[in-house]
């Protein structure tokens, strides 16, 4: 009976133990990562033809074809020896080109939005990649706004800081202007980034509990 009794006690011993543990476990799995967000921005930036990534190419089809032809008739001049007719084509082409940069000059201007986020590592472990939401919402309701899902694979070491930057056409929400510059389209707004994955080097992963 002694020995009933003593393998009941390290039973009941046993699953108190258990029961101790997952709590802790739990815990554990749902706490925040080691990357904390230090700060955080976006801003509009005005497009120009030359630089806009939005806007395919630089030249439509016509005025591709007014170039090639162009070149072509000074390349002719140039072979045939004709120094007046060389100077006449010269001129011309130098005319069209103008009326082609008016013509873009008179074009609306665009916009591109630039969202920023800085990361600390405050772990021990080397962070291979970061999942991040830039997300905004109204500040009087704190209803969503807008949202906007990033993966910024850089390698951050232990305790070091690294800012990671996109270049997108989306505007923050739909009340912000892609097409125009409004000083006011910030005011209304509360802005947060949020983590929501983190990879380390070491192939496991952090993702908060659903």
């Amino acid at each position: 009976m002694k020995a009933l009794g003593v393998l009941l006690s390290l039973a009941f011993s046993c699953a108190a133990a258990l029961a101790q543990a997952q709590p802790q476990q739990a815990q554990a799995a749902a706490a925040p990562p080691d990357v904390v967000v230090i700060k955080f921005s976006w801003d509009k930036e005005r497009l120009n033809w030359e630089g806009d990534p939005f806007g395919g190419p630089n030249e439509n089809f016509d005025q591709m074809r007014v170039r090639m032809r162009n070149e072509k008739r000074i390349l002719d001049a140039k072979a045939g020896g004709n120094q007046v007719e060389l100077n006449k084509v010269e001129r011309e082409a130098r005319a069209d080109s103008a009326n082609i940069e008016r013509i873009r000059a008179k074009a609306p201007a665009r916009y591109g939005f630039t969202y920023k986020v800085t990361v600390q590592n405050n772990g021990a472990r080397a962070v291979k990649a970061v999942d991040w939401d830039y997300v905004f919402t109204d500040a009087a309701t704190g209803a969503e706004l807008g949202r906007h899902q990033f993966t910024s694979e850089e390698k951050i070491g232990p305790g070091k800081k690294k800012e990671f930057s996109f270049f997108i056409s989306s505007p923050p929400t739909q009340t912000v202007s892609a097409q125009s510059l409004n000083k006011k389209e910030r005011d209304g707004l509360a802005e947060q980034v949020v983590v929501v994955r983190v990879l380390y080097d070491d192939g496991t992963a952090w993702q908060p509990s659903r």
